[in-house]
């Protein structure tokens, strides 16, 4: 029984870890094509496609931390 307990929680903590990380840069790089906009407003639909681009990334990175929760919950049943 022990091992469903590790199990449980290797799952919780691969979600929290894999999501803490894209969360944080993810609002960085949101500030900082603010800032590139700011400055310069005519590359405004240049920089809107990168900033999507590598949302979408990191975003990928959060989604392969859940499916490794998934697996992991997939083996305590």
């Amino acid at each position: 029984m022990e091992a469903v307990g590790l199990i449980g929680l290797a799952a919780a903590l691969s979600v929290a870890i894999a999501t803490i990380g894209p969360a944080l840069a993810q609002g960085n790089a949101a500030g900082k094509a603010m800032e590139a906009i700011a400055r310069q407003p005519e590359a405004a639909g240049e920089i809107r496609t990168s900033l999507i681009i590598s949302l979408a990334f990191m975003e990928a990175l959060t989604i392969y931390g859940l499916l490794i929760a998934f697996l992991l919950l997939g083996k305590v049943g």
